[in-house]
């Protein structure tokens, strides 16, 4: 699952700062671990953000190999923000993932505050950076150079001299990564993951847990529920990953998802023709993106901006909404007036520069690489591929490269768990109809496995994982459900349960549009750059 690649400006382990592999003993049964970890010693925060709220943030210890508890130990950073309520109304722990996998998410125990009607005050929340990912110890980093070049050779591998080029360049970034990992990479898998929140549970004292996930959060909240589903007491599941698809399979359906919203976006911009000025319908503006695409490759802009940095950076706005006026704008600027500083600046913010910044998508590979084992036939890849970019080319060869370093990844494979919440407690999943990251047929296949769970769909809508943004109808639901546990009547056969408006689609004419929807109405500006999920 691809996101832009944007990471985190992150301490980095260095090759020499992996982890010593050790000897293997008899795992213990799936997601169940005999370790008990001491109790966190709690401390102000590093974060600006954090301390203004009275945070309090710590290091977890637990074991690499849950297998051997007695063995290597790692760190896991963890915050936290109490509950303001009595202690009648105290609801427990909720833990946060933003997604990814390799997404911080230490700063997320603030989307409390986003909940309506102040019910998010009866929760304490955690946040925390997985294992190898942020603060947590160690900090995998491979290579910024590969993940932050400009100009990189061309997505489309239209000759074999661009394949070879683009199949050289992921081996050797899962070479380098391989040096600077050792033994972490064979314990990253989301089963792994799910053995932490197990441990910060037991930390935290808690009989259960709470759980609010994003994207790839949904399906460690899959995994954590299916293996532990006695110890689950509310989980809102927000834009989920078909768990049938995990991960190869997954990755080509979102090409398709992707290039269909792709095209809602050049209806958009063709709707305001009087303000961007690059065409009436959606095919005249479609028709000057890969255009301007082909003139890329021959001349970059600036000798910065080719082919593949003007493609990611209309990934955003095949993503969500809320930066649907700036990219329409940079847009504008470069077909218009040959200004490529507006879509510079774009690249720029999504994908940081300086070293360290490319733990996201390192963290990426390294979980969904060795969760499952990919397809090892490059021969399979490549006619997949073409396959899919002959219907959808937009996102399709950008994505294919992006997971390509699982061709070559180290690291112990594992089996996806088989998901299943007939166990589970009553749940909450949310999607938009279009979200291209996680389908929604993903969100359905999930509703079909919990039969006690309920799916709110914002009807229409393109926008991947945008809960507690601002829509009242779906973050009004999500109010109740943390209240009080209520739900939705679950309705009968193949579909949503409660139907909402989407996130809006921008107005550029209106006032003020630029500020209401680049950042986000609410928790969005929690998890835009936060993660590598796409």
């Amino acid at each position: 699952m691809r996101r832009l690649l944007a990471a985190l400006v992150v301490a980095g382990l260095t090759a020499g700062g992996a982890v010593a592999a050790a000897p293997v003993q008899a795992a213990p049964a799936r997601g169940e671990s005999g370790f008990t970890p001491a109790p966190i010693s709690w401390g102000q925060c590093e974060s600006p953000g954090l301390q203004s709220r009275n945070a309090q943030c710590g290091l977890l210890t637990v074991p690499l190999d849950y297998s051997r508890p007695g063995g290597t130990k790692i760190k896991l950073a963890v915050s936290r923000i109490v509950h303001k309520s009595s202690a009648a109304d105290y609801q427990g722990v909720m833990l946060t993932n933003p997604g990814g996998p390799g997404g911080s998410g230490l700063t997320l125990s603030v989307l409390g505050e986003y909940v309506p009607d102040d019910v998010g005050s009866d929760y304490d929340w955690i946040g925390w950076d997985p294992r190898g990912v942020g603060s947590s110890e160690p900090s995998l980093t491979c290579d910024g150079e590969l993940t932050t070049a400009y100009n990189r050779p061309y997505y489309v591998p239209v000759t074999r001299s661009l394949e070879k080029t683009w199949l050289n360049r992921s081996k050797t970034y899962a070479q380098e990564c391989a040096k600077a990992g050792g033994a972490l990479l064979d314990h990253v898998k989301t089963t792994d993951t799910v053995a932490d929140m197990e441990s910060i549970r037991k930390a935290l004292g808690a009989k259960q847990i709470n759980f609010y996930g994003f994207s790839y959060g949904t399906y460690l909240g899959q995994v954590y529920s299916t293996l532990h589903p006695d110890r689950v007491r509310r989980m809102v599941l927000d834009g989920n990953v078909d768990p049938r698809g995990v991960w190869y399979d997954a990755n080509l359906a979102q090409d398709t998802a992707f290039d269909a919203n792709s095209k809602v976006y050049w209806n958009w911009i063709a709707r305001y023709d009087s303000v961007y000025h690059l065409g009436t319908t959606g095919k005249a503006v479609e028709k000057k993106y890969y255009a301007t695409l082909e003139k890329l490759r021959k001349a970059p802009a600036g000798g910065v901006i080719g082919p593949d940095e003007w493609a990611d950076v209309f990934t955003s706005a095949a993503y969500y909404v809320f930066e649907w006026t700036d990219i329409a704008d940079a847009f504008a600027a470069l077909v218009n007036n040959s200004d490529y500083a507006p879509v510079k600046a774009l690249y720029d913010g999504g994908y940081p520069q300086g070293p360290g910044t490319d733990n996201g998508y390192a963290m990426y590979l390294a979980t969904q690489c060795t969760d499952v084992k990919w397809p090892q036939s490059w021969d399979k890849w490549r006619r997949d591929n073409w396959r899919t970019y002959a219907k959808a080319p937009f996102l399709t060869w950008g994505n294919a490269w992006f997971n390509a370093p699982c061709l070559y990844w180290k690291g112990d494979v594992g089996k996806p768990v088989r998901i299943s919440g007939k166990k589970t407690p009553p749940i909450l999943l949310i999607s938009e109809t279009k979200d291209a990251a996680t389908p929604y047929s993903g969100s359905l296949q999930v509703r079909k496995l919990y039969p006690r769970s309920v799916l709110v769909e914002g009807v229409g809508g393109t926008t991947h994982a945008g809960s507690l943004n601002g829509i009242a109808c779906v973050d009004d639901t999500i109010a109740a459900y943390l209240a009080d546990g209520s739900l939705p009547n679950r309705v009968r056969g193949n579909r949503s349960d409660k139907q909402c408006d989407p996130l809006p689609q921008p107005d550029p004419t209106a006032a003020a549009a630029k500020s209401a929807t680049a950042t986000g109405g609410g928790a969005a500006r929690l998890l835009q750059g936060t993660s590598v999920q796409r």
